[in-house]
């Protein structure tokens, strides 16, 4: 098969374009012919190194967690797809080597759902990995409840702008942190917008001064500090970039595959709950 791969860890020069095997059918996997894949910041962190400590490598790596395509053929265990079913997933192993920038990719049942039917592949590859972070914080770490207000960071962004829509379905008011030119797309998403830098835990308080009930950080660093500052009493936080989120009482996330999680976020998608 045609592949993207790197041999050795790197900058983009690192980064080859040939043939490669096939891959294997493990039992608990499908064989899925890809469509499209996205790209995401974690896939150059991997390249360069920055995940060793957590994942090993096994060169060569094809890139990528990303996915939509076809089943092709289906490991001797699995019941739950058939060749011919559209599929996305989230790609992700407890190693470095098997991803989806390639013409086919062997995923484990556990990582995929069918696609949702109003997306065409191209749009469905960018759903898993930020649907599910952005998921998976609001709904199991947050625990976010109807009434409740919830301040998003990087509202615009790919996992915040499907945060704000998933927040307002659960029933919370949204203040989003956004660039003043991204601020009415911010306000079509649902959320309230707020500026970026200096001054924010001030605009934030000027729009509830009693504090919000649940923080999701994206940026970390001081915007950390700012955002457990401006918790209500028994507040929530939760960060995807900064683990010291823990000193603040809060949770770091790390968005995990999840079958159940992504057919849900499908589902969603195609009510019209998430676009």
């Amino acid at each position: 098969m045609k592949a993207i791969s790197y041999a050795r860890y790197g900058g983009p020069e690192v980064l080859e374009y040939g043939e490669l095997p096939d891959p294997k059918i493990g039992p608990d996997a499908v064989l899925v012919k890809v469509r499209a894949a996205a790209v995401n910041p974690v896939d150059w962190k991997c390249r360069e190194g920055h995940l060793d400590g957590m994942l090993d490598a096994v060169f060569p790596v094809v890139p990528g967690w990303d996915v939509s395509g076809v089943v092709v053929q289906p490991g001797v265990s699995v019941t739950e797809f058939t060749a011919g079913d559209e599929v996305v997933g989230y790609v992700r192993e407890d190693f470095l080597s098997r991803g989806t920038f390639a013409e086919y990719v062997a995923a484990p049942v556990r990582t995929l759902a069918r696609k949702p039917r109003n997306l065409s592949f191209e749009e469905a590859a960018g759903l898993p990995l930020a649907g599910l972070t952005a998921y998976q914080v609001l709904v199991k770490a947050l625990q976010v409840r109807r009434g409740e207000t919830v301040l998003v960071h990087a509202a615009a962004g790919g996992v915040g702008s499907i945060a704000v829509q998933l927040a307002r379905h659960l029933g919370a008011r949204v203040i989003g942190t956004a660039s003043e030119r991204n601020h009415e797309f911010v306000r079509g998403l649902g959320g309230e917008p707020v500026e970026y830098g200096n001054g924010l835990g001030e605009r934030v308080r000027g729009l509830v001064p009693e504090g919000v009930d649940a923080v999701f950080d994206t940026v970390g660093g001081e915007t950390l500090k700012v955002s457990a500052d401006l918790l209500a009493p028994q507040g929530r936080l939760a960060s995807i970039a900064d683990g010291d989120v823990v000193d603040y009482g809060g949770r770091y996330c790390w968005v995990r595959p999840d079958a159940e999680d992504l057919l849900r976020l499908t589902e969603l998608v195609e009510e019209g709950v998430v676009s």
